[in-house]
């Protein structure tokens, strides 16, 4: 076979694939036709560890992706180093005998082969030795100065291709740890949603009851209810309760994008589409098909758009800008606002058509003020947070002052549980090592009600605290549960979840309440 055709097929093979693996198998049948080779193997120098990793090793039947070290005595060692400095050939050639190299021997002792003769074909990058392509040849055949010559006329070929591998192989590290800290975040992320979600069975349970008959459902939801009462909490728990849990969760805050910017962040552009759009983009509702997308604020979204995202939901559809393709969408919508859309389609500020599409599920998510019942469990679920964050370096979780929850049941939460939150970090700011007190804290208005105050000499556990509370408000109330002047209509719970965590606490009901 004439050199440029032996080049031109066995290049074909080596940079035919982008998994070395194949390429090496398909190589190794092409050069057994003119050359006895019974093994090839590909071979990675590592410096570092004065080692050489196999990566890939292909015979007559099968090829297999390895990934060893090979144990290097001081003369092999010495033998590479040698090579690296002295710029070696290309190919070294050698019959087996039992004064072979160390190197050699050090490689065939390692893998149990017992060859005749090897050919080594060293790799080079940018001048710099990456590794080598053994061949071997079994019982009485052995390796020639023209095997050599052929064999040296496949080094860029397999530099290429041990390059690309490198490269390639990045990537899928890279995005295996991309993976893993997705992963990581949906554990994290769990935390915060289905029976984890602090309230779920007493001052949200309303709100989780109607998650889990949504969630699997592919109905639009709307979810209503003031700044900082956590819509972002809910919607992660509809997505991530439902079968597109692995699928993407794109979160899009309507409030925060630029008028003309909306359109290109939303439906994506082409190339060229604008000035300034030098590469094509995908947008957010691409981004999330087969998944979900949480609109928040959706009542900031201008009119214009407003026409746009209706054809999405009704279509579910879209055209990137600059673009005449359609592109269709597997794509499920939460929505959330703390407006009311039905004032705002009076004033025709938000369109009704749209306003129809969205509210199919509405779910109402109660302001923490006819949640106080959940404040304890809160209040703890902060502390640790922030005792554990990095920003505040706090020594321990501090523990919290006699009668501290008392001022936090009684204050009005315009800020909801966002502002619970931040007066949580404020008081850790102030005392990081506790005891922990609320009642003095600046800008912290207290309206003292008229309830018993609830004294804890701090041993008591936020159940123990829970049950205290709600007996005080029972005995106001002379055991009525329902009506306008029950506990449960103070405290801002439902009946039935009322009785359930009274349940749960071991309340007796009635006038049996000490």
């Amino acid at each position: 076979m004439e050199k440029n055709e032996f080049f031109k097929e066995a290049t074909l093979r080596i940079c035919g694939n982008l998994e070395i693996e194949e390429s090496l198998f398909s190589v190794f049948h092409f050069l057994k036709e003119v050359m006895p080779v019974d093994w090839i193997s590909l071979q990675l120098y590592e410096e570092s560890l004065k080692s050489v990793r196999s990566i890939a090793i292909a015979t007559e039947k099968e090829v297999k992706s390895v990934d060893f070290l090979t144990p290097l005595s001081k003369e092999a060692q010495a033998h590479i180093e040698r090579k690296i400095r002295l710029k070696l050939p290309d190919v070294m050639l050698s019959v087996i005998t039992p004064e072979t190299e160390g190197l050699y021997k050090d490689m065939l002792n390692f893998h149990k082969v017992k060859a005749t003769s090897l050919m080594i074909l060293a790799l080079e990058s940018n001048g710099e030795y990456i590794g080598s392509i053994t061949l071997l040849s079994f019982g009485e055949k052995v390796f020639t100065k023209k095997d050599a010559e052929l064999l040296t006329l496949l080094k860029e070929p397999f530099v290429i291709a041990m390059s690309n591998t490198l490269r390639y192989r990045e990537v899928v590290k890279l995005k295996d740890l991309l993976t893993d800290d997705n992963r990581y975040l949906h554990r994290e992320m769990h935390h915060l949603i289905g029976d984890d979600i602090i309230g779920s069975n007493f001052g949200l349970k309303d709100v989780m009851e109607k998650v889990s008959q949504v969630a699997d459902l592919d109905s639009p939801v709307l979810l209503l209810g003031e700044t900082g009462v956590g819509k972002d909490v809910i919607a992660n728990a509809i997505h991530y309760s439902s079968s597109r849990k692995d699928d993407p969760f794109v979160k899009v805050n309507c409030g925060a994008i630029p008028e003309s910017l909306i359109d290109s962040e939303l439906f994506g552009h082409e190339k060229g589409a604008f000035t300034g759009a030098i590469t094509q983009k995908r947008g957010r509702f691409e981004r999330a098909d087969k998944g979900t997308i949480f609109l928040d604020e959706i009542g900031e979204l201008p009119l214009q758009a407003q026409v746009k995202l209706l054809r999405v939901l009704q279509h579910k559809e879209i055209e990137r800008i600059g673009g005449n393709k359609t592109i269709k969408l597997d794509i499920r919508f939460i929505a959330a606002t703390n407006r009311n859309l039905e004032e705002m389609v009076k004033a025709n500020q938000f369109r009704e058509d749209l306003w129809f599409r969205l509210n199919v599920f509405p779910i109402r998510i109660p302001p923490l003020r006819e949640r106080i019942t959940d404040i304890p469990a809160m209040l703890q679920y902060f502390i640790e947070k922030k005792a554990k964050a990095k920003e505040l370096k706090l020594p321990g979780i501090p523990k919290l002052a006699p009668s501290a929850i008392e001022p936090l049941l009684n204050y009005e939460w315009k800020g909801n549980v966002r502002e619970l939150e931040n007066i949580v970090e404020r008081a850790l700011i102030l005392n990081p090592l506790g005891p922990i007190s609320f009642d003095n804290l600046e800008g912290l208005n207290l309206h003292k009600n008229k309830s018993t105050p609830i004294i804890s000499d701090g041993t008591e556990t936020l159940d123990m605290v829970t049950a205290r509370y709600i007996k005080q408000v029972l005995e106001k109330t002379n055991g009525k549960i329902n009506g306008k002047n029950g506990a449960a209509r103070i405290l801002g719970v439902n009946p039935n979840t009322l009785r359930n965590r009274m349940i749960k606490l071991g309340i007796p009901f009635g006038r049996e309440i000490s």
